[in-house]
């Protein structure tokens, strides 16, 4: 038998070396002895592009990186012409023309770099013809079931009036598209006429010229709910003992499902993490008391938030 001392001591160990574990997974490695190295644009580069595309390396265990752009310089800054939080190492920005300077630090949840070197890079005024439009919303592959929709693109240096074209069949036949507007502004609301996957961009222009097209862009319009949830197990007004298996069937075109639970009243949450989104068919239900009766129903969603109508509304008694 162990004795009770060395026991006890090994208990103690034990238990701290697991704490200790499980604050090195909780705890984030500090970045401030890290450093950003900025790639592009390099030193002194000369953009003949309005839209810049910004890089630099990529720091282990960054959550975000915090990018800032000035114009003239630092040292003398005119004015802050870009102060934003990106999660990648990549971001492109549409800029007029003239001379900047920029640098980015790296940042995670509690801690930080400091800044990179700062990099000077001049954008050149050119024809429009060379220049394309940046599109801001909605991002690329979105699936909405908002009609009308609000698009939204970047201004051009240069430009009087944008040209903005939404197709389904990918702009194959340019007199056969679904809609396309000339307007002076950079947004545009649009009703989608069905359920459908749709394309879009946009192309600047002023009395003269006509800029390049923007990349192309997708939306998916989606207001079908999807069909009914149907509950498998438990049977309704059964007892159970703890815990009960909750179970239902999947739907088509589901993503996730929400788990509504009630009191015995039959309309009160039983708690406030109810209606619980999940992602599978089942839950493990382990609340309550001997006696209580618990009500629970569950809906369908979809890539586009669309709700589908409520499944019965079962319930069991806990044993």
């Amino acid at each position: 038998m162990t004795p009770k001392p060395l026991f006890c001591l090994f208990v103690m160990l034990t238990a701290g070396m697991a704490i200790l574990s499980s604050c090195n997974e909780i705890i984030e490695p500090s970045l401030s002895k890290q450093q950003v190295q900025p790639e592009a644009p390099v030193d002194q580069y000369q953009s003949s592009s309005y839209t810049v595309n910004f890089w630099w390396d990529a720091v282990d265990h960054a959550l975000s990186y915090h990018l800032q752009v000035v114009s003239p310089s630092f040292a003398a800054p005119g004015g802050l012409v870009l102060d934003t939080v990106v999660r990648n190492y990549r971001f492109s920005y549409t800029l007029v023309p003239g001379s900047y300077q920029w640098r980015v630090m790296a940042e995670n949840g509690s801690s930080q770099t400091a800044w990179s070197s700062q990099r000077s890079f001049t954008v050149v005024a050119g024809s429009i013809k060379q220049q394309s439009v940046q599109l801001t919303s909605p991002s690329n592959n979105l699936v909405t079931s908002q009609s009308p929709y609000t698009f939204q693109w970047g201004s051009l240096y240069g430009a009087t009036a944008y040209q903005f074209e939404i197709d389904t069949n990918n702009f194959a036949n340019e007199s056969a598209i679904v809609s396309g507007q000339v307007i002076p502004g950079q947004q545009l609301s649009f009703t989608f006429p069905k359920d459908q996957t749709y394309q879009w961009r946009v192309r600047a222009q002023n009395d003269t010229a006509q800029a390049l097209w923007s990349p192309v862009y997708i939306i998916t319009y989606d207001h079908t709910p999807p069909g009914q949830v149907t509950l498998v197990a438990p049977a309704s007004g059964t007892t159970l003992s703890l815990p009960v298996a909750l179970s239902w069937n999947s739907v088509a075109t589901t993503v996730k499902y929400k788990l509504y639970v009630y009191q015995s009243d039959g309309t009160t949450a039983y708690n406030s993490s109810f209606p619980m989104l999940l992602t599978g068919t089942g839950y493990s239900f382990n609340l309550g008391s001997s006696g209580n009766t618990v009500y629970w129903m569950v809906t369908a969603l979809d890539a586009a938030g669309n709700e589908s109508q409520a499944s019965a509304k079962n319930s069991f008694v806990v044993q």
